[in-house]
């Protein structure tokens, strides 16, 4: 929000009038007994015209409250609420304000203007474009600088509201069809910022959407050596069972299953008188002995031992190939 008045503007032809307006108070004044000496008056705009708004509201507003004729008390308030809108007493002075379109008089038709510009400090934005806008419109003379002033002030509150393509468009009205204005270069200026305001915008946009596609990346890639993690685990739980699985003297009972043979051949005497060896293999049911051939059940041992060791090399193999 701009700062408040640092020095006096004069779009509408204030000091031509306000030298006639020292003209006929001084006058009054006179008739009334004063000396030709600085009246509070005099002294009040002197101070408003230096910027001094808080030291000319002290002048000013003695003199507004000793007068009765309603024509200098309507002069003294404007003079006032101009000085309050320098102050940045915005509240009061809109009442002011106020109360001189009341009063009338031939301030009263520019009270229009300055209530929009105390609109947009106090953040009223709607009302003061409202305000603005008629204030413009009803000017007959479209050269008229005043005109190029309240749409200045329409403009900023569009500015400060955001709508920014139709704040530029308002500026660009005064750039193009008042080159002469005194708010030539402000226009100018908000221009160039919602020009700069909006390519930065467009690159705000660019780097978000950037950082949501990394965003997106990240977590794709994060998924993934999740996956990684958790498909590792599994192969290393696998293999852990399948170890569990295997005997871990599968190599000596198979070498044990092909010695098998041979040693019952080298026993062969002793099997011949009625001995059987006997063996603790899980699965081999051995025939009892005393009945059949004894040859032939030799011969069902190693059959049955033989595939045994099939079977345990059969299972070793297997398990070495899923490792």
């Amino acid at each position: 929000m701009p700062g408040k008045i640092s020095t006096f503007t004069d779009p509408s032809g204030f000091v031509r009038r306000v030298s006639i307006a020292f003209f006929c108070i001084f006058l009054f004044a006179a008739g009334r007994g004063y000396t030709q000496t600085e009246t509070a008056l005099q002294r009040g705009l002197r101070l408003y015209g230096e910027g001094r708004y808080q030291e000319a509201l002290q002048n000013l507003r003695p003199y507004h409250e000793e007068q009765k004729d309603p024509a200098i008390q309507a002069e003294v308030l404007y003079w006032i609420s101009l000085a309050e809108l320098g102050a940045a007493d915005y509240e009061r002075a809109f009442q002011d304000m106020e109360a001189l379109e009341k009063l009338g008089g031939t301030r009263a038709a520019e009270i229009p203007y300055h209530k929009g510009r105390v609109c947009y400090y106090l953040g009223r934005y709607d009302e003061g474009i409202s305000l603005l806008s008629a204030f413009a419109e009803n000017l007959s003379d479209p050269g008229d600088p005043r005109k190029s002033a309240a749409l200045y002030w329409v403009g900023e509150s569009l500015y400060s509201m955001g709508q920014m393509e139709k704040a530029k468009d308002i500026f660009s009205t005064i750039t193009e069809n008042y080159p002469s204005s005194a708010k030539f270069e402000a226009a100018s200026y908000r221009i160039s910022l919602i020009n700069q305001k909006k390519i930065e915008t467009e690159l705000l946009a660019l780097l978000k959407w950037s950082h949501e596609e990394s965003l997106k990346t990240i977590e794709e890639y994060q998924r993934r050596e999740r996956a990684y993690d958790q498909a590792i685990i599994a192969y290393q739980k696998r293999i852990a069972d399948m170890l569990k699985e295997s005997p871990s003297s599968g190599a000596e009972a198979a070498a044990q299953y092909r010695q098998q043979p041979s040693r019952a051949q080298e026993r062969g005497p002793e099997t011949q008188a009625g001995t059987v060896p006997s063996t603790s293999l899980p699965g081999v049911s051995l025939p009892s002995p005393g009945g059949g051939d004894r040859s032939m059940r030799l011969n069902n041992i190693k059959s049955q031992a033989l595939e045994l060791q099939d079977q345990l090399e059969k299972s070793l193999g297997t398990g070495a190939g899923d490792l």
